[in-house]
């Protein structure tokens, strides 16, 4: 069995303060390392045979400082980037209603795309078991399980 560990990173001065970072790379301030350092301490007899990053400072920082006790490199991949938030970048959620009050993200990814990922009947039994309590087996070759990203929630589309 394959287990995947998702931690957040650290927290910033921007994240202090309620700013939208995005791609911005601030780094982790203080406190971030000491979460950091407490997330090291916590997860230090845990068994853990690699680890992969954002390129962002903030999650590499962090992978960094979790990944030494264990003597595993970071390998650090481009692809688990934040969102790009565009001109919301920087700003707070009040600055980001006043500026933007329909709630436009001018520059920024733009929710509503279709992304195909191809992947493998596990990865799609889990994501389906997380989403339904349909079954979802056997799973033929070039099934297409379709869900659907909205108000922050997974849901699978059932049909």
């Amino acid at each position: 069995m394959t287990t995947i560990l998702l931690a957040r990173h650290g927290e910033t001065e921007w994240n202090r303060i309620g700013r939208y970072q995005g791609w911005a790379d601030p780094t982790l301030n203080e406190t971030g390392r000491e979460q950091a350092r407490s997330l090291a301490a916590q997860l230090r007899s845990t068994p853990i045979d690699a680890v992969y990053s954002s390129d962002l400072r903030r999650a590499h920082e962090t992978a960094e400082i979790v990944a030494e006790p264990h003597g595993v490199p970071v390998v650090v991949e481009p692809g688990l980037r934040e969102v790009n938030v565009g001109e919301w970048s920087g700003l707070t959620r009040a600055e980001v209603e006043r500026r933007f009050p329909g709630g436009e993200r001018p520059g920024g990814e733009t929710p509503g795309e279709r992304v195909l990922l191809v992947s493998h009947g596990g990865t799609m039994r889990a994501l389906r078991m997380h989403v339904s309590d349909e079954p979802f087996h056997p799973i033929a070759n070039c099934a297409v399980l379709e869900l659907h990203f909205r108000d922050d929630r997974l849901t699978a589309a059932i049909g």
